[in-house]
């Protein structure tokens, strides 16, 4: 029998379910709430970058074009090469553009049953004949809404698009009393690039956060005013951005993507000789670090601006945080053009004038302010679902990353995974290896263990982010684990995980998307 797989979403993640569901002989229908494909890629700012050497982002079955020369393609070269792949296998008919999934609802069992379930959906198969889901689409033209019945659903909705996180102001301190425009940045992004840059003319424009949004729009900012209405950019933390991908003429991927750099790292699972092998080899792990703190630090002069930050850069890449700086940024901070304000606390509130920082009395006077602050994906998460049962399931706790097992499936949740939410260095490599995991999965290839073997290793996985990532475990980054987590997904698979040829090889060459083409 025909078994129907709903995807929600037509970027990078929704693509390659999609085509992967195809080489299984199953039908897919993708549902994208935008008019064409490509995800975040569709709406950027004028000088966003690709933020991975493209050796690293790119298709296992569809290298980048040879026209281009750019390590770090710009945002029109990446959204034309993803595209380009959705042509080149056919997935644009199976796309329904401008179709918003409103919310998506499980037919079959009661939330009771599913809860003392000791298996994945009760049997531990990934499709039972009584069991649907019913998504809700609404038609972003006409505002109909249609249902749609289908055996199994792949959310591929991000974490970095529709929710903006927006900070909460204490009464009468917050955007309404001032007299400028407060905008997110998504709101920055979702303009064309004539309207944008007619948006910051002339005026002192303020960044809050200094993620790569933030650097990207201070320095459109500071290229179109200069020195005569500086950009003001608000900021906590000290970022290790990276001036370029050779640290002292070293391939970053030599220090961090390959098998001898995971051996400096407690990984979750490992027996206990790899657990004594990590704590002898941590050293190591410290000396890499510091080769790229130095190169960081001598190439963007960060002592000179003050900018040089507490944590290692293993905690950076660790957390998913790696940023490309934009050419020039620190020329500007030096001519004026753009202004570092670093917060003694996190807390500022609004005035009439501009921005109260809470630990001074001074103004800080600006004509409108740009909330470079994020996104809630996990609010967007779980905002997909109807059920109370299903929304606090896939929440999780707080105080935990999200718990699903192989980044991809909800051990509570029947007959639905999720795609490209979990980070990594490149989130289309993992993006690829999931949706190729999820496929075998439905196959038959592997089953699932049972529900708590599963919330165990989802546990050792949550520890481990929170020792290495610290505050920033919800970002679910395996980054520093590239290569175990792979390793994990190929052994189901029943793949062989070693790629290379020869020991030194597979020890010492870094691994990438080339490495694991998918069967001919």
């Amino acid at each position: 029998m025909e078994k129907k797989v709903g995807i929600i979403g037509a970027g990078i993640s929704g693509l390659l379910a999609c085509k992967y569901n195809l080489s299984k002989g199953y039908t897919p229908v993708v549902f994208e709430s935008q008019g064409s494909a490509g995800g975040v890629w569709i709406n950027t700012f004028q000088t966003t970058k690709l933020q991975t050497p493209k050796s690293h982002f790119q298709f296992s079955d569809f290298p980048w074009p040879s026209s281009v020369k750019e390590d770090t393609p710009d945002h029109s070269q990446v959204l034309d090469y993803v595209q380009s792949y959705a042509r080149h296998f056919n997935l644009v008919r199976h796309i329904k553009f401008n179709s918003r999934v409103v919310g998506i609802e499980f037919e079959g069992a009661a939330d009771e049953e599913l809860q003392a379930w000791e298996l994945w959906g009760g049997n531990g198969e990934p499709f039972a004949p009584e069991g649907k889901w019913r998504i809700t689409v609404e038609n972003t033209q006409t505002l109909s809404t249609k249902v749609h019945l289908v055996d199994f659903v792949i959310l591929c909705i991000g974490r970095f698009s529709d929710v903006p996180n927006i900070p909460v102001f204490p009464l009468d301190k917050g955007p309404e009393v001032f007299q400028g425009n407060v905008i997110h940045s998504m709101d920055y992004s979702a303009m064309d690039f004539q309207t944008a840059a007619q948006f910051i003319k002339g005026k002192r424009t303020t960044i809050v956060g200094n993620s790569k949004s933030g650097l990207d729009i201070a320095m459109e900012a500071a290229t179109t005013n200069g020195v005569e209405y500086p950009c003001r950019m608000l900021y906590k933390t000290n970022r290790w951005s990276l001036p370029d991908f050779q640290p002292w003429g070293i391939p970053l991927a030599y220090l961090y993507f390959n098998r001898f750099s995971e051996l400096l790292v407690h990984k979750p699972g490992e027996g206990f000789l790899l657990s004594i092998l990590a704590s002898i080899l941590s050293p190591v792990r410290w000396v890499f670090s510091r080769i790229v703190e130095s190169h960081i630090k001598r190439k963007l002069s960060l002592d000179k601006f003050g900018m040089v930050p507490e944590h290692s850069f293993f905690k950076e890449i660790s957390s998913c945080l790696i940023t490309i700086m934009p050419e020039g940024f620190y020329d500007s901070v030096e001519k004026g053009s753009i202004i570092l304000k670093k917060l003694s606390t996190s807390e500022f509130s609004f005035c009439k004038e501009g921005i109260m920082v809470d630990d001074e009395n001074a103004v800080l006077e600006t004509d409108q302010v740009i909330l470079a602050t994020g996104f809630k994906g996990d609010e967007k998460l779980k905002d997909m679902f109807v059920s109370l049962v299903f929304k606090d399931c896939i929440f999780g706790s707080s105080t935990a990353s999200l718990p699903l097992y192989r980044q991809c499936i909800h051990p509570r949740i029947p007959q639905l995974a999720v795609i490209g939410f979990s980070e990594s260095f490149s989130n289309l490599f993992t993006s690829e290896m999931r949706c190729r995991w999820v496929m075998e999965l439905l196959d038959g290839t592997f089953k699932l263990p049972s529900i708590k073997e599963m919330e165990k290793d989802a546990e050792k996985w949550d520890k481990y982010m929170k020792r290495y990532s610290k505050e920033n475990y919800r970002r679910s980054c395996t980054a520093a684990l590239q290569i175990w987590y792979c390793d994990q997904l190929c052994k189901d698979m029943e793949i062989n995980p070693k790629r290379k040829q020869g020991f030194l090889a597979e020890l010492f060459q870094p691994y990438a998307p080339l490495d694991y083409p998918p069967p001919s």
